[in-house]
């Protein structure tokens, strides 16, 4: 073997968390050259997490990625299969700087095989991104979540991620829960661009993807919920009110005033405001605007909860704006 330092073999291992003894094997197959060794040492982890990447993956974490100036925003969800894993600080830096990457790169998919056979053909490699590369290292984001494979002994995976991206004047803001198990990411838009700078902005915008992370609300106002969806809910309201022997003629009436409570359960704006049920968050931006001195929107917002990912990275509500 040729001479290899103990201080190069520590470095190795506290980057990789491999072996001693596997740590300083690759770095005698690199000639000393210690990115060189990694890159070894991660063709072997890449070929020991084979058998881990088919175990299923519902513990994780959600992680944020917010530009300096608040243009731009990422939500991602990574998953492991033990909670044990989730808090590990491996795992928590791994999440984090997916978020940042993609926060910089833009990816339209998380993988190839998540894009149907019909347009696979028109996806670049740059487009996805497990196949980009990660920063200035010499492996892509798909063996860098392998790597942690082998390291952590846990299947990993990136399930889903959504950017959101400000066009004119606007904000975006974020919300992790504690335990990072639910996360928020929500857009608003404003008329001025000294608005995103008040403390009373900020204040307002943590408060509403609070809101969402809270009372889980599925749009923003109303006019976004599908006409079935509201049909379906006025059917049931009108057969309850025919249960409870209410005149026949009073059913659509009936039927309509009970509606409201269903409307606030789902709509971000006419929901109780989390810290003071007696105004709804309509009314909350109300109030705040007059403080602010500015007109903000609510544009759209997504809420992650850990294991919800299903099948379908990206998945976000409609982002229509709405002036409250």
């Amino acid at each position: 073997m040729a001479e290899i330092s103990a201080q190069l073999v520590k470095e190795l291992r506290e980057r990789t968390g491999a072996g001693m003894m596997d740590c300083k094997k690759a770095l005698v197959e690199a000639k000393g050259d210690l990115p060189e060794a990694e890159v070894v040492l991660r063709k072997k982890g890449i070929a020991s997490a084979g058998n881990k990447e088919s175990r299923s993956a519902k513990q994780g974490l959600i992680a944020a990625s917010i530009t300096a100036d608040g243009k731009l925003g990422v939500l991602v969800e990574v998953n492991c299969e033990s909670d044990f894993v989730a808090r590990t600080e491996d795992f928590q830096k791994l999440a984090a700087d997916v978020a940042a990457h993609i926060a910089v790169t833009k990816p339209k998919h998380v993988r190839l095989e998540d894009v149907n056979e019909a347009e696979r053909a028109n996806i670049k490699a740059h487009e996805t991104l497990y196949d980009q590369k990660f920063g200035s290292e010499p492996h892509t984001v798909g063996e860098l979540v392998k790597t942690k494979i082998a390291k952590l002994g846990e299947n990993i995976v990136v399930s889903r991620f959504t950017i959101y991206e400000v066009t004119g004047n606007g904000f975006v803001g974020n919300y992790i829960h504690t335990g990072s198990q639910i996360g928020v990411l929500l857009e608003v838009g404003t008329t001025k661009p000294e608005t995103s700078a008040k403390d009373e902005f900020k204040t307002l915008v943590r408060d509403l993807a609070m809101q969402v992370a809270a009372a889980h609300p599925q749009v923003v106002n109303r006019e976004q919920l599908p006409a079935a969806l509201v049909a379906k809910e006025l059917d049931i309201q009108r057969d309850r009110a025919r249960a409870e022997q209410k005149p026949e003629k009073m059913l659509d009436k009936i039927a309509e005033g009970r509606m409201s409570k269903f409307y606030e359960e789902v709509c971000l704006l006419e929901q109780p405001f989390i810290r003071e049920n007696t105004i709804s968050i309509t009314e909350l931006i109300k109030t705040a605007n007059g403080k602010i001195g500015d007109t903000v929107t609510v544009s759209r917002f997504v809420r992650y909860k850990v294991g919800d990912s299903g099948d379908a990275p990206g998945v976000e509500p409609s982002p229509l704006p709405v002036t409250a």
